[in-house]
């Protein structure tokens, strides 16, 4: 039954797929038709690094380089770490960070946990974009632990 759904499901697509290769090309469209389409599919704006050129024009710019522990923190790991939600330790509850070293024998265990999740954490908290010594400043800044 399920290989019956899946045969008619990829003759669909293979349907689908066809149709719009054979539909109305490009080649056919009038200038203003070309024109619509380009104004609806341009980028809506830029990210540049702060420093580089295309900064100095106002369009959103991102910090280069790493961010601070307190920074992480704030931004990705208090929902959890401020109020213990789901047994998260809590910032500077030394007593429960203590335990979560003693249990995991090191900082590096503490640090491959938190990049990889543990229990409820998903890896890297939700800071997907944090680089390895950013979640350990993060750690180090929640903790008082050092490396």
């Amino acid at each position: 039954m399920a290989y019956f759904k899946k045969k008619q499901a990829a003759l669909l697509l293979g349907g689908l797929f066809v149709g719009l290769v054979m539909a109305n090309p490009v080649e056919d469209m009038d200038d203003n038709a070309r024109s619509e389409i380009s104004d609806r599919i341009k980028p809506v704006g830029s990210l540049c690094v702060t420093g580089e050129e295309c900064a100095a024009g106002g369009g959103a710019t991102v910090a280069s380089g790493p961010r601070s522990g307190e920074k992480i923190y704030s931004t990705y790991c208090t929902i959890c770490h401020a109020t213990g939600l789901l047994n998260a330790p809590k910032k500077g509850d030394k007593q429960t960070w203590d335990q979560r070293l003693a249990a995991t024998g090191s900082f590096a265990a503490l640090l491959h946990n938190a990049l990889n999740g543990i229990r409820a954490m998903p890896p890297k908290g939700t800071c997907a974009d944090c680089s390895s010594d950013e979640i350990s400043d993060s750690i180090e800044y929640m903790s008082g632990l050092s490396p």
